[in-house]
């Protein structure tokens, strides 16, 4: 499907959310795929290939965003951490996951839980995945602000010597021109300014395809998780390869 018609179909769903999920009354450091909108039958869990723990891996990653990360309604395994632990894995790296992702989040929240996420962790992590944002601009907020956060964010771990992927955001059309404007050169922008890695629209493998999405058109299903990790994966693979030369 082009492009065009994708990102045109990409505003309808959201003329109807308020939020990417509603906030999660979670630890934002409570570990691998922990989400109140999840399955807890053990029946229903998807197997979660490699360390079981951060303690065991030789390399951590802390994923941090809202709902999109967090795995909105799907069972536990199925988000996009758990996901990818799975391509690191099958890709020969011996890597842990950490799901810091919380329904509902803005990046004034993701900004204000950044440090006591990592303070949670046992170590250092080797790699911090950062999706934040699409909230802001469902909710209306000034783009500036969520350039800032977002900022702060990234010069925070640049300065804990932490390297940063950023996942981005693209305005919903009917926000307007002058919105988008503002809003979707702001992942592309920090990626450039601090040398960071950048999948630029996280929703770029769903977006229009109502098979890989589930029934509020807003959130990937499990199938739709699939889809996007295969598409990231391969930019955190090569990261963490570099990574792991240079130790």
């Amino acid at each position: 499907m082009p492009y065009k018609i994708k990102l045109f179909l990409y505003q309808l769903p959201l003329l109807l959310l308020v939020a990417c999920g509603s906030p999660s009354s979670e630890s934002p450091a409570s570990g691998q795929g922990q989400s109140g909108d999840r399955a807890a039958n053990p029946a229903e869990l998807a197997i979660v290939k490699g360390p079981k723990s951060a303690e065991e891996a030789k390399l951590l990653v802390l994923a941090v965003g809202d709902s999109l990360y967090a795995g909105y309604r799907l069972n536990r395994g199925e988000g996009f951490p758990e996901e990818l632990q799975n391509a690191l894995f099958d890709a020969g790296l011996d890597a842990f996951v950490f799901n810091a992702g919380v329904s509902g989040d803005t990046s004034a929240a993701g900004r204000s839980r950044l440090d006591f996420a990592l303070e949670g962790l046992p170590r250092k992590p080797d790699l911090v995945i950062l999706g934040l944002g699409g909230n802001d601009m469902l909710r209306g907020i000034e783009p500036e602000q969520t350039r800032e956060n977002l900022d702060a964010m990234t010069q925070s771990l640049r300065e804990k010597d932490i390297p940063v992927i950023l996942t981005g955001m693209l305005a919903a059309p009917n926000l307007g021109p002058d919105y988008a404007a503002l809003f979707n050169p702001i992942y592309p922008t920090l990626a450039k300014k601090y040398d960071t890695g950048l999948y630029p629209f996280f929703m770029q493998e769903v977006i229009g395809n109502n098979a890989l999405m589930l029934d509020d058109g807003i959130h990937p299903n499990a199938e739709g998780i699939d889809k996007i990790t295969k598409a990231i994966a391969p930019l955190v693979i090569e990261k963490l390869s570099d990574i792991t030369k240079d130790k």
